[in-house]
């Protein structure tokens, strides 16, 4: 019988998802990751495996319910037990409303919204047999701060904060926790890939404005985020559950671009 923690990362073949089971594994939990990219994903686990930790490798499409329940049921088969469910997988396509068609809406739910509650389902089914587990939702900012060009990935994201509320409040009785994290800039494949219509890739001028409305004036590093991630699930934050927590260098709750400050207040908003 397996007696380290077992956690369960999707997305975890690159970015974020790889630097957060990398973390978790560094903490000394045995790992499943899940994620469409098998030969990224080899790679991910041959560095968790170099830490003396198992590394459950289950490639396919997550937009597929039966994939995902699959990927649950043979977390418990060969480790026994599930202690924390990271759902950082994420998929989006950048355009407006007006050119949204249905096929990309539904991809988008099912992958930011769906698949993630009934990963939560299955897996707080083995968590409330044990009195204890976590449950993490990986969540954006723009839950709260629309952009006008991301229609379906902002109604999943605002929609994973309202299922956090809900679960949170449906398994807390039986000890277990659930978060949503929502995130700012943060450094990953999926800043880099901004176009506009012409084909351009924008994100340099993206990255330029934002890091204008950020207070610590940069991106986030996936590395700090996963270990934000790894202490959520923790018994540091063991009186944690049901909130949506922000971790975007203070982006959320601040107003106007330093560029700006620094027309007005050059002395106290110096150029960084």
């Amino acid at each position: 019988m397996n007696s380290r923690p077992v956690v369960i990362v999707t997305g975890a073949a690159q970015g974020l998802g790889a630097a957060t089971v990398l973390e978790f594994a560094n903490r000394g939990y045995e790992c499943v990751l899940i994620d469409r990219n098998g030969t990224a994903m080899q790679a991910v686990a041959a560095d968790i495996e170099k830490l003396g930790r198992r590394a459950i490798q289950c490639v396919g499409d997550l937009s597929d319910l039966a994939f995902a329940e699959s990927a649950v049921t043979r977390c418990v088969q060969e480790l026994g037990r599930i202690d924390v469910l990271v759902n950082n997988a994420a998929w989006r396509n950048i355009g407006t409303m007006r050119a949204m068609q249905a096929d990309e809406w539904d991809q988008t739910l099912r992958v930011c919204l769906t698949v993630p509650a009934f990963l939560a389902k299955w897996c707080a089914a083995e968590m409330e047999t044990a009195k204890r587990g976590v449950i993490l939702n990986i969540s954006s900012i723009q839950a709260k701060l629309a952009s006008g060009i991301s229609p379906a990935y902002i109604a999943a994201k605002g929609g994973l904060d309202s299922l956090t509320y809900e679960l949170a409040t449906l398994y807390g009785p039986s000890g277990v926790r659930v978060l949503s994290l929502n995130l700012g800039a943060i450094d990953t494949e999926m800043s880099a890939d901004y176009v506009s219509e012409d084909g351009e890739n924008v994100s340099d001028a993206i990255r330029q404005f934002a890091e204008g409305m950020i207070p610590l004036r940069r991106f986030g590093r996936a590395d700090e985020i996963a270990r934000s991630i790894a202490m959520l699930a923790s018994d540091d934050a063991s009186y944690m559950t049901g909130a949506c927590l922000e971790i975007d260098g203070g982006w959320t709750h601040q107003a106007s671009p330093y560029p700006l400050k620094n027309k007005q207040f050059p002395k106290e908003f110096p150029e960084s």
